[in-house]
């Protein structure tokens, strides 16, 4: 499961998107490109927002200034990640993770927060990589068994995706994703009536949960 996300005021919805480039160019003095290499910013390849259209968003917008001032601010690299990965903006979220494991290759949250996001855009080799690393960096990790058990559910281990929300739900019996999920995995191995009821027992804790896992490709 991805840590929460910095609690980041919603942003008030854009306006009819009037082209403005060149005045909101005009405003601050350019701050040093985060990476010069980039060309303007082009759609992300998941589909989410570019990093153009998340400009603006305030939280995004102090820790991009943060990150110019200095390009080795883990902190910052790491939330600005979260909340790229809380809107849905995926690669970009990634690259922030990337950025933030070059510094410390050792930061289990980064670990994890990376495994998710790769799982969701079906990088899941990769993910389970990262997974495995926080484990044992931090064995009993919930947050990491939560997300490793979705690896598994979505490359379809289906018995290793029990054991890890198993795992997750003795430390935590109230993790709606790993209840969920686990549902999900024992209907897949042919538990029909164990599944329905964590999905039962998971919905009436969270009814969006069925959506949430939509989003990550597993239904």
């Amino acid at each position: 499961a991805p840590a929460a996300p910095v609690a980041a005021p919603a942003p008030a919805p854009a306006p009819a998107p009037t082209p403005r480039p060149q005045i909101e160019a005009a405003l601050p003095p350019p701050p040093p490109p985060v990476k010069p290499a980039d060309p303007a910013p082009a759609p992300s390849t998941d589909g989410g927002p570019s990093a153009a259209a998340l400009a603006d968003d305030p939280t995004i917008k102090s820790l991009t200034a943060k990150i110019a001032a200095n390009p080795d601010d883990v902190n910052a690299l790491y939330r600005r990640g979260q909340v790229y990965a809380s809107k849905g903006a995926y690669s970009l979220a990634i690259k922030d993770f990337d950025d933030t494991l070059r510094i410390n290759s050792k930061d289990v949250e980064a670990l994890n927060n990376r495994c998710w996001t790769r799982t969701v855009v079906g990088d899941l080799q990769g993910a389970l990589k990262d997974c495995n690393e926080a484990l044992r960096l931090r064995p009993n990790f919930v947050d990491a068994l939560d997300s490793r058990g979705l690896v598994n559910l979505k490359s379809g281990a289906v018995k290793n995706a029990i054991a890890d929300f198993d795992a997750a739900l003795k430390i935590n019996p109230r993790l709606t994703s790993s209840l969920y999920g686990r549902g999900l995995a024992k209907q897949r191995n042919g538990s029909a009536q164990e599944g329905a009821l964590d999905i039962a027992n998971a919905k009436a804790m969270d009814p969006n949960i069925v959506q949430e896992f939509a989003s990550y490709g597993v239904r």
